[in-house]
């Protein structure tokens, strides 16, 4: 047995799935200030020790980036001179966030040109200036970036060298050539991301492990990712900005885990809001471009969502618009159901008889067929936004704020699944471990697209999957006509069961 856990901001939602991959238990727990409490409870709930492996979904780190908490400051090292001299790191941020995770930025010499020739070279003496000021400075984080390093990554890995040894064991390197792609600004917003996270990355692991010891559970622990595959403890410390979107991929995996589909739209409702999403071949379809989380423009892989402001605790006015405004986890004390004085969506459900909640007499005097059309139409256009042809498009509805639409206009198909209120635990209880490749590769098509794939193949099973059970997911392909021999940039994704005998040998 397997336990999926997902941290949200109002609940903390556990599922405990059997070995023949049925859903045994599941539970919801309030998600506590601490985050550990809640997850302890969600263990405590479901009573189950027993198990031979726990995954976690967790919005902690995202959420610290929003509120501007909990963040470390960072050295921001730019390997680039005598280029980019123009627009120093964290140029774009916004202030607010900006004063607490702007410890010192340092542009240096480095860096390579689209075809990867050296725009300058390293120059060691330099970095170690840079490391004595930052040692002076008092700085653990440091984030390593330099231009055009995922044609040539050699300066950034030079350059981390040079400091590790100058900064010792307690500094924090981030790569940009390990987090971002191909856009120096957005790349490096990113690794700045993750080296202010890292010490928080820490902590949060360590809290986690000890909710397990609480709950008595000695199973190897998982964090989900961006991208719907588990990574271990040592890889989440390191790279806590891959749990960003975990949340809607884990509710979109869970959704096509529950209602047997892999090609569909996904609305995961909650008490805010509803995350639409769609899924191509099982696994969220991937933004294309630049993500802006916490108003910081990034580049790292992360699920294409479209989030709109309805959600169960969304506050309903007297014109019958619904949201974007909500009681979120003060929902059992506020709405009119639970003997509250606030009008929320919640109560428009349980007084068309969607749901059982509450006191239903509370709400006995409502009329809620015109909001709760104004809200399916809401959500129709959400999706409608979302697809990419007028072919018939099949709609799953999870999160425990599905209550709110029987039918979307539009949309024949429409499906709420069993345990559609925990999809989000159901998807990170069945997460694969991935493995990918992303490089440029020279030579014939065929043969360096083999080899791409098969060190996909191999990557996914170093890191815990079982042999025979990895398939590609995704391939990539971006031909580099500017550079000689064929070059090819191939991205290849490859996904396979967890193998727990693996894993716990």
């Amino acid at each position: 047995m397997r336990i999926g856990i997902d941290v949200g901001g109002t609940n903390t939602d556990a599922a405990l799935i059997g070995d023949g991959g049925e859903v045994l238990a599941t539970v919801k727990s309030p998600t506590t200030e601490d985050v550990t409490g809640g997850v302890a409870a969600a263990l405590a709930g479901l009573g189950a020790t027993q198990v031979s492996a726990v995954m976690i979904g967790t919005t902690h780190f995202v959420n610290a980036l929003v509120e501007a908490a909990r963040l470390e400051p960072v050295a921001a090292v730019r390997l680039g001179l005598p280029a980019t001299a123009a627009l120093p790191p964290m140029v774009d941020w916004p202030e607010r966030l900006r004063k607490v995770v702007e410890g010192a930025s340092y542009l240096c010499h480095g860096g390579h040109e689209y075809d990867g020739t050296p725009i300058s070279e390293l120059d060691p003496e330099e970095l170690r200036r840079v490391a004595a000021d930052i040692r002076a400075r008092g700085l653990r984080s440091v984030a390593i970036s330099s231009v055009f390093s995922p044609v040539s990554d050699s300066s950034e890995r030079r350059a981390a060298e040079i400091l590790a040894a100058e900064l010792g064991q307690e500094a924090h390197l981030s790569l940009s050539c390990e987090i971002g792609r191909v856009g120096l600004l957005a790349r490096e917003n990113a690794t700045i991301v993750n080296a202010a996270l890292r010490p928080l990355a820490e902590r949060a692991v360590a809290a986690f492990s000890q909710a397990l010891k609480v709950a008595g559970i000695d199973a190897p622990l998982f964090l989900s990712q961006n991208d719907g595959t588990l990574m271990d403890l040592s890889r989440a410390t390191r790279y806590p900005v891959a749990t960003f979107a975990s949340g809607p991929t884990n509710s979109m995996r869970g959704a096509a885990y529950l209602s047997g589909l892999t090609d569909c739209a996904v609305v995961d409702i909650g008490g805010t809001t509803s995350d639409v999403g769609i899924l191509v071949g099982g696994f969220p379809r991937e933004a294309s471009g630049e993500a802006m989380v916490a108003e910081v423009r990034t580049n790292f892989r992360i699920p294409d969502v479209l989030s709109i402001g309805i959600g169960g605790g969304s506050l309903v006015a007297e014109d019958g618009s619904v949201g974007p405004r909500s009681v979120g986890y003060r929902l059992p004390e506020e709405a009119l159901v639970f003997g509250g004085g606030t009008l929320t969506a919640t109560d428009l459900a349980v007084a068309a008889g969607h749901a059982d909640i509450g006191d239903p007499s509370l709400v006995a005097g409502l009329d809620p067929a015109r909001p709760l059309k104004l809200i399916a139409e809401r959500v129709a256009d959400a999706v409608d936004r979302m697809r990419t042809s007028s072919d018939p498009l099949p709609v799953v509805l999870v999160g425990g704020g599905s209550i709110l639409i029987r039918e979307l206009p539009g949309f024949e198909d429409v499906r709420r699944p069993d345990h559609y209120a925990v999809a989000n635990a159901v998807g990170a209880a069945i997460a694969q471990v991935g493995g990918e490749v992303d490089r440029v590769f020279s030579g014939p098509r065929d043969t360096v697209l083999a080899e791409a794939k098969a060190e996909a193949v191999a990557r996914a099973e170093r890191a815990g999957a079982r042999e025979g059970s990895v398939r590609i997911a995704d391939v990539e392909e971006v031909p580099l006509a500017y550079l000689p021999g064929d070059a090819t940039r191939i991205r290849v994704k490859a996904v396979g069961d967890l193998d727990l005998e693996k894993i716990n040998a």
